[in-house]
């Protein structure tokens, strides 16, 4: 693992032209279990087609798809990372031995911040208080085009009911749009997850205006 020193040591991950799946979910999810190995698989695909992750670099989910990324490697012809954004706890979080880069933060606002600023695709995957700050974080900042037009997919059993609210109230209410509700796609396993990414990744490399570089969108100073 490469722990970054300096500020300008990581910043380069920024600017590099790499497009990048950030992967989000609970940190409790254990090996062996089928979500684990869903998120494993997700990530060996993306790491085959030559495609970065990111993630908190911690365990559960964190280390499935680090672990998947890693492993995909093996198969992929460009050279490709393995992030890891890591936050300062009170019991603390070792990065699992998966990640690739890492940066440790002590405050989750700015962790959430850096992980806009090296993310094309968000995938959500089942989680807690924590996740659910992600999705929403993420989806603010879509909203308000703060960032770039990100497809948000929202991986696994744990969605639908959530969506359902969504549409059944404030969108509904007019709360927000339905264009912004479109902008999250559920997915049930790893192979529609990865429909979703080919699709957005193809869009990236055809120079769509759809997608951009969200280190030069997104300013949070």
């Amino acid at each position: 693992m490469k722990i970054a020193k300096t500020k300008k040591d990581f910043e380069r991950l920024y600017e590099e032209k790499h497009f990048r799946v950030t992967i989000f979910g609970s940190a409790r999810i254990k090996k062996n279990d089928p979500r684990y190995n869903e998120i494993k698989k997700l990530a060996e695909m993306i790491a085959e087609r030559g495609i970065d992750v990111v993630t908190g670099g911690g365990p559960g989910i964190m280390e499935a798809a680090n672990l998947g990324h890693q492993e995909g490697k093996k198969k992929s012809r460009v050279e490709t990372h393995s992030i890891g954004l890591g936050i300062k706890l009170p019991h603390e979080q070792m990065f699992n031995r998966s990640v690739g880069e890492s940066k440790t933060f002590n405050r989750f606002s700015n962790r959430l911040d850096n992980f806009m600023l090296l993310s094309n695709i968000v995938v959500v995957a089942e989680g807690g208080v924590g996740t659910l700050l992600e999705l929403f974080y993420t989806w603010q900042l879509m909203q308000v085009k703060h960032i770039c037009n990100v497809p948000i997919i929202l991986l696994g059993d744990m969605w639908p009911g959530l969506l359902k609210w969504l549409e059944a109230n404030p969108l509904k209410k007019k709360m927000f749009t339905k264009e912004d509700f479109n902008s999250l796609y559920h997915a049930k396993n790893s192979n529609e997850a990865m429909k979703v990414i080919d699709k957005a990744y193809a869009g990236y490399i055809k120079g769509d205006p759809n997608f951009c570089l969200n280190y030069k969108k997104y300013n949070f100073n």
